[in-house]
């Protein structure tokens, strides 16, 4: 698969990008599952159709630009509110960056790395290791660059991450993703229970790092992508449950902002796995 992956990292991302929409539209009109799933989580959210079709090729485009992003020359990144993050990283304090589904997650920890990683203050990003072995040893290699870390989910991981953020280093979380069994608690999520990490506001607590929220804005005809950051509304309460309703309430405002590229087809009411 590797080669493979090698080939495809050399298409230009507007190539990348419409076989990823193809891809994208295939996959919905062939999995009964995942377009029930896709559509139920839509309506749970309120969206109606001009608001969630376009998510069914980004849907697809995220998986296409992989092989550029992890194995290909840089793709163009604008940002919009980089002062937030080289204030944040002024104060040494940490920075722990909050991003759902939305857009290009991928491209967020990647451009801080480019830009921030090597002469200011590197990344870390929780890393779960993929069950193939073929493409856990792709993902190290993609991942491993100047100025980005990856933390595995585990005990030694979370221990990792927190010296990371005493160091004053920055770190990427994806909030809305379900953690394993005794990692998180049921909230809302668009109005229906979730399990919701507790992960991001024990390290925000337990070491005073700033709270940015950020995510990578695919932009059209394979222009590239727009990082956007902005600050926590308010800060985060002390108990738990409410920190997390309160993380769960910002990413919702992201997904509002731009459904059209949240990851709909993501199974984020499921049951929690077992293990760590």
């Amino acid at each position: 698969m590797m080669p493979l992956f090698k080939l495809l990292a050399l298409l230009p991302l507007w190539l990348a990008h419409a076989l990823g929409w193809s891809l994208g539209w295939c996959v919905f009109g062939v999995s009964g599952v995942y377009r029930q799933r896709f559509l139920a989580n839509a309506r749970q959210a309120g969206m109606g159709w001009r608001q969630w079709l376009a998510a069914v090729g980004e849907s697809g485009k995220l998986v296409a630009e992989l092989p550029r992003l992890w194995l290909g020359q840089p793709v163009p990144v604008e940002w919009v509110g980089a002062e937030l993050v080289e204030a944040a990283l002024g104060r040494g304090r940490g920075v722990l960056f909050l991003t759902p589904h939305l857009g290009c997650f991928e491209v967020t920890a990647q451009a801080y790395a480019q830009r921030y990683g090597r002469s200011h203050k590197a990344m870390t990003v929780l890393f779960r290791q993929p069950r193939q072995p073929w493409l856990r040893a792709l993902v190290t290699v993609a991942r491993s660059r100047p100025g980005l870390h990856t933390a595995p989910a585990t005990l030694a991981g979370v221990k990792q991450m927190i010296k990371a953020l005493k160091r004053g280093e920055s770190l990427g979380l994806l909030p809305d993703q379900v953690p394993p069994l005794g990692m998180g608690v049921w909230l809302p999520f668009f109005g229906r229970d979730a399990y919701t990490m507790t992960l991001a506001v024990r390290l925000a607590q337990q070491t005073g790092a700033v709270v940015l929220l950020a995510w990578g804005e695919r932009l059209s005809w394979g222009r590239g992508f727009r990082v956007h950051v902005q600050p926590l509304a308010t800060a985060l309460p002390a108990d738990n449950a409410q920190a997390a309703t309160r993380v769960n309430q910002a990413m919702e405002a992201l997904i509002r902002h731009c459904p059209q590229q949240y990851l709909w087809g993501y199974a984020r009411y499921k049951q929690p796995r077992q293990e760590l």
